[in-house]
């Protein structure tokens, strides 16, 4: 290949046989055989049997794995149009000696990578021979159908594979409810302590975000329904059943009312359900749409919280016609998702490899939950107070009076921890005398480490 690459070697020129390379280089014949086979494969000769092989007319320009070597260009420094006004993205350097535990992510570690390989290369080769033709933006059949499944017996909700749209993540979930669903100057009540990247997609889509306080019992719907009165409502966005980032959950009473009103009123309750298969104390609740007779429950769901943040799949359950809306958004902006990937994650949900992986991770979260708990209460007792999560992959601490959380943020991250200060969920930018910290993407030895900075970063800061 070099030889020919160098030129070395000329178009019709002979090779040896398979024989004679093989006593040449004292390796066997079939070996060379696979060699030469490879090298015509890839265009390099031309083998005829009977007559031998030959470099080919035409070999390729370039060698597999070699790069040519350039002089790198100055990255330009300027551009040459405008953007128009946006949010610039934040950039953040890593290090590998950060411990991040600024939010819940499950370990990638820990993922069945065996099973998913498996899966994954068996869907590659069905896609390939079945399914040549499919570009469906709705989402996998499969997958649809599977998720169906998942949520009607995990979830209670009365879902079919048309009323599912499966996304890359479920940040990609609500941007799409927020384009279908939303025009500029609508009004979208929000969580006061939320999730400022949906609120981000909300405003994308010319929305105006309205915060509504929260309490123990979850979002005050009272507050809610004063805020109808005055504002014609398109949406609610909601985190019911394990309220991100306090974690409280929303009372009986409140969702019955906030049901009422949606219907009311004619407003979507856009519902966010990101890590409840993770319970590890209590009873398991029913999302909302579970509880949806009015058709008013957009519920958005994500499968990248079981396995690993950097498989990117999401979906989206609620009625018919916004799914049919959604899928058309979905074919202008990314045509379809990836099938292959989609399909072998239906076979891991009908096979129960998915719901074997959780029933491990349900005991592993739950012992790094209680090894950063008392971690937290050995180092940081007099400065901290919390519940113990009964699921999920974080905890909400709140912070004791006269400690400045955003300045312990700052020392931290230079003693190596990254956690996020209440601040960060605010919906007015303003400071919030507590902080989240997540405990599923690290071993126990590094959650015990993760107390002990943030207790030296305290006291660095006394």
């Amino acid at each position: 290949m070099h030889e020919i690459h160098r030129q070395r070697m000329r178009p019709g020129d002979s090779l040896p046989g398979y024989r004679v390379l093989g006593v040449r280089l004292g390796v066997s014949r079939n070996t060379v055989m696979a060699a030469y086979h490879e090298l015509q494969a890839e265009g390099w000769v031309v083998s005829t049997p009977g007559e031998g092989s030959v470099v080919a007319p035409h070999p390729p320009t370039r060698i597999p794995g070699e790069q040519e070597k350039a002089e790198s260009p100055e990255p330009l420094s300027s551009m040459g149009f405008d953007l128009s006004p946006g949010v610039e993205a934040e950039v953040r350097k890593g290090s590998s000696s950060l411990l991040k535990v600024a939010s819940g992510l499950p370990d990638p570690r820990l993922l069945p990578g065996a099973e998913l390989a498996r899966a994954y290369r068996r869907a590659l080769v069905l896609n390939r021979q079945q399914n040549l033709e499919l570009e469906d933006p709705q989402g996998h059949p499969m997958l649809r159908d599977s998720l169906a499944r998942m949520l009607r017996d995990a979830r209670g909700i009365m879902a079919s594979p048309e009323t599912i749209l499966v996304t890359r993540g479920s940040q990609m979930a609500l941007f799409l409810v927020a384009q279908a669903l939303l025009a500029p100057g609508d009004a979208v009540a929000v969580e006061a302590l939320g999730q400022p990247a949906a609120w981000e997609a909300f405003a994308r889509a010319g929305a105006r975000c309205l915060p509504v306080p929260l309490d123990e019992d979850g979002l005050r719907v009272a507050a809610l329904d004063q805020l109808a009165q005055s504002e014609r409502l398109r949406a609610v966005f909601v985190t019911p059943l394990r309220q991100y980032p306090t974690l409280v959950q929303l009372s009986p009473e409140r969702r019955e009312r906030l049901m009422a009103l949606a219907e009311t009123h004619r407003f979507a309750v856009i519902e966010n359900d990101q890590d409840s298969e993770f319970l590890f104390e209590g009873q398991r609740r029913p999302p909302l749409a579970a509880e949806d007779r009015a058709g008013v429950v957009i519920h958005v769901g994500t499968l990248s919280k079981i396995f690993s943040p950097n498989l990117r799949l999401g979906y989206v359950h609620g009625p018919a016609l916004l799914i049919s809306r959604l899928r058309a958004l979905r074919q202008a902006l990314d045509r379809q998702g990836d099938m292959v990937l989609e399909r072998a994650f239906a076979e891991l949900l009908d096979d129960g490899a998915i719901h074997r992986h959780l029933n491990r991770m349900q005991r592993t979260y739950r012992t790094r939950r209680d090894v950063l708990c008392r971690a937290l209460e050995r180092s940081l007792g007099e400065h901290l107070s919390f519940q113990v999560p009964e699921g999920g992959l974080a905890l909400w601490a709140k912070v004791r009076e006269g400690v400045d959380v955003d300045r312990w943020a700052a020392r931290a991250l230079e003693h190596g921890v990254a956690f996020q200060p209440g601040r960060r969920f605010a919906f007015d930018g303003g400071p919030v005398q507590a902080l989240r910290l997540g405990f599923s993407n690290y071993p126990e030895a590094d959650l015990e480490e993760v107390a002990l900075r943030m207790k030296a970063a305290l006291l660095e800061d006394r």
